[in-house]
């Protein structure tokens, strides 16, 4: 029963009041004096408190003497509240966004692999339409089961995997270059973005004696850039698989001179 005055309390009435409805619904009508015994409170707080819910319209008192009082049924009560919540959401929803003139998302920092990953799974649950993702295979096995849920509910998954990714789902773009690009920023790094509404990106697993650390976002410039940069490389992947010879030629072997020109 006290569960039950908790959650009455919650939606708005409070300790007395919560305890002389549950006290009518046990025993009605009853005069004030009954209702004081049954609910364990002081007779003149419950008169108090009838009179308090009569002018709510919670309870009804009769014309005779001594005065009984009667409850609302109980769907009509968790019916009004109902309403009456629902009609201050919808006023918030409104009103809340202009308290703050060109309100943004801010940017949340994330310390440690292990929160990371946390928050990784916790976006891919989240998901309900696509996800692109840019990972490697160290990491990304730690995520993979959750991945494959997304995609068994109907998620579009394109993924970027470095060193020798493999996943039987999805669409993948594999980047052979990874032992260059290690060389060359000396960290893994995770890319991802859920819907066009939340993302992701950091380190994962830094190189050097520092905690790995990563930003994560609902801001939608931020998100809309992770999600350019992860398929900008996709673009990069793509054109390199269909068009090897060429490329060598260019910029030689793994894109050597062109990684040279532009990171050194």
């Amino acid at each position: 029963m006290e569960e039950v005055i908790e959650k009455l309390k919650e939606i708005g009435l409070n300790s007395y009041e919560a305890k002389v409805y549950l006290a009518l619904l046990k025993k009605y009508p009853a005069t004030g004096y009954e209702i004081s015994k049954i609910a364990d409170i002081p007779q003149a707080r419950a008169y108090d408190t009838l009179k308090s819910l009569e002018a709510q319209h919670i309870v009804t008192s009769s014309g005779d003497k001594p005065v009984t009082y009667s409850p609302i049924k109980p769907k009509d009560l968790t019916k009004r509240f109902k309403r009456k919540i629902d009609s201050t959401i919808d006023f918030l929803e409104k009103k809340l966004p202009n308290v703050k003139e060109n309100y943004s998302e801010p940017i949340h920092t994330i310390i440690g692999r292990a929160k990371i990953i946390t928050k990784a799974i916790e976006i891919i649950n989240n998901a309900r339409k696509n996800i692109y993702l840019e990972i490697w295979s160290q990491d990304y096995k730690y995520i993979e089961n959750y991945l494959k849920e997304a995609y068994n509910r109907g998620v579009e998954i394109k993924i970027v995997g470095y060193d020798n990714f493999s996943s039987n789902f999805g669409t993948v773009f594999r980047n052979d270059t990874s032992r260059m690009l290690e060389h060359y920023v000396g960290d893994r790094f995770i890319f991802m973005t859920v819907d066009n509404e939340e993302g992701i990106f950091g380190k994962i697993e830094p190189k050097k004696n520092v905690d790995a650390d990563a930003l994560w976002s609902k801001n939608p410039e931020i998100v809309y850039l992770i999600k350019a940069f992860i398929a900008r490389d996709m673009f990069l992947i793509d054109i390199e698989d269909n068009f090897p010879e060429q490329l060598k030629y260019f910029y030689g072997a793994g894109l050597k001179k062109l990684r040279d020109k532009i990171l050194h």
